[in-house]
């Protein structure tokens, strides 16, 4: 009987082994290392993009809007295109071919709908008068878990619905800027000038007081007072989506966690965690979006609590596995360490002066499970469901090969065109993230209305009183 194949780690030469082992690495050939993945990321980002070297948003169909898009039958949404000649029109492949259509175009069809069409339909999502954004930070320490596939996909899923979208990158690998085509040439197109900024307000406030005290003033060096004259508006920059803009990031954000921590230590009253939500604040930001993302880097630094301060809710993918779950747990623990270690130290001061006391809070937290495998992970995740409760999205976003292959384009799978498979398999690899985006929906939609009754019950009092 012959006897069983051996393992391959079994009878390695190290002659062998030696001849193809190669010279030893220096910290010089990370260069050249890194150029080649460079080459090679350039190479991928490209394909696909306009002569201008930016991206284009894929057309969309007569079918995919009005099963996805506008909630009009197929013959009425014909018939309406007929009778408006001044609307978009669409143009077609071949003559008397489908019709296919800018999102922008599709933009203008929905609010044509919503000022002609039924009442009783949703041609505009819900957004309540008078309340400023809703900021969504996306975190996880873990890397892999699928966080910024999953901010992404909310951002495009929005913009669908249509929503204006700001996509802010913070963490310096900058994927989200790659899936949006931004272009970021120094840390001065990512938020570290508004970080910077927020901190020489609070220096030159400080200083005055130094001055009346008769102290020596802290000098604001080239970086803050060039920090000082920028706002915003100069970093947003547009995206190949007509209702997303975005502000990038770079390798050298990275820079920031390094940089914050010397400003902390020479202005201690400087509320650091504060800086992005206040610059946005007084920037207008807020007032010109409905909704704000925020994709943070994996790991707890001042990048990732800067936005998770700002946001409103915050939602925190991880799969179902016992090491992710671990992972995810320890994640929260640090949360509550860190954001309570912060109300303690403020609050000290607070009661010594006779202060209103700090407390962070969040609209609402979720966990959301991603990547999910229902015949391999099904008992995993209804223990967690068990633990972790209504904290746990009860929506698990299965892993499908249109997710798979969106990712190796660099691009969304709102941004596949549905002809590079067939329609069956486009309308199952889309279910997964339309059935993220309602469950997130459900969430804003609850916090806006609460937020909308609660201004009208304010209203009520004061017009008592």
């Amino acid at each position: 009987m012959a006897s069983a194949e051996q393992p391959p780690y079994f009878n390695i030469s190290p002659d062998a082994a030696l001849a193809d082992l190669g010279a030893p690495t220096g910290s010089g050939d990370f260069a050249a290392i890194a150029e080649a993945c460079a080459r090679g990321r350039a190479d991928l980002a490209s394909r696909g993009l306009e002569e201008d070297g930016r991206k284009q948003l894929r057309l969309f169909s007569t079918w995919e809007i009005t099963r996805y898009l506008i909630p009009v039958a197929t013959p009425h949404f014909r018939r309406v295109l007929k009778a408006n000649p001044n609307l978009p029109q669409g143009t077609s492949e071949t003559e008397g071919g489908a019709k296919w259509f800018t999102l922008d175009e599709v933009l203008r069809l929905r609010a044509h709908f919503a000022t002609e069409g039924s009442k009783a339909k949703e041609y505009l999502p819900y957004r309540p008068k008078g309340q400023p954004a809703k900021m969504v930070a996306v975190a996880n320490f873990k890397g892999g878990v699928g966080k910024t596939s999953t901010c992404a996909h909310l951002a495009m899923s929005a913009a669908l619905d249509g929503y204006k979208v700001l996509v802010i990158d913070l963490d310096s690998q900058g994927s989200m800027t790659s899936i949006f085509g931004g272009k970021v040439e120094d840390e001065w197109g990512t938020v570290f000038p508004l970080l910077a900024r927020h901190y020489g307000t609070h220096l030159r406030r400080e200083n005055q007081s130094r001055i009346e005290r008769g102290d020596t003033p802290l000098p604001l060096d080239e970086t803050l007072t060039e920090a000082m004259s920028m706002t915003a508006d100069q970093l947003i920059q547009p995206t190949h989506w007509p209702n997303i803009d975005l502000i990038g990031a770079q390798l050298n954000l990275y820079w920031a966690e390094f940089q914050i921590p010397v400003w902390r230590m020479q202005a201690r009253g400087w509320k650091l965690w504060d800086a992005l939500t206040d610059r946005l604040e007084t920037d207008g930001v807020l007032d010109q979006y409905d909704i704000v993302f925020l994709d943070t880097p994996p790991a707890l630094g001042y990048l990732t609590i800067n936005g998770l301060a700002a946001a409103d809710i915050l939602l925190v993918p991880l799969g179902a596995s016992f090491l992710e779950f671990d992972s995810t747990g320890r994640f929260f623990d640090m949360l509550h360490s860190t954001f309570s270690s912060i109300e303690d130290g403020e609050n000290i001061a607070a009661r010594a002066l006779g202060r209103e006391e700090m407390a962070f809070e969040w609209d609402a937290v979720r966990a959301v499970l991603t990547r999910y495998d229902g015949a391999q992970q099904a008992e995993l995740a209804g223990l967690m469901q068990a633990y972790l409760g209504k904290t746990l999205s009860p929506h698990r976003q299965d892993f499908t090969a249109l997710i798979g292959q969106a990712g190796e384009q660099v691009s969304g799978i709102y941004e596949a065109d549905y002809r590079d498979f067939n329609r069956e398999t486009y309308v199952r690899g889309r279910e997964a993230f339309d059935e993220t985006y309602a469950a997130f929906k459900r969430l804003l939609f609850g916090i806006w209305r609460r937020d909308e009754l609660a201004a009208q019950q304010a209203g009520d009092t004061t017009a008592v009183a």
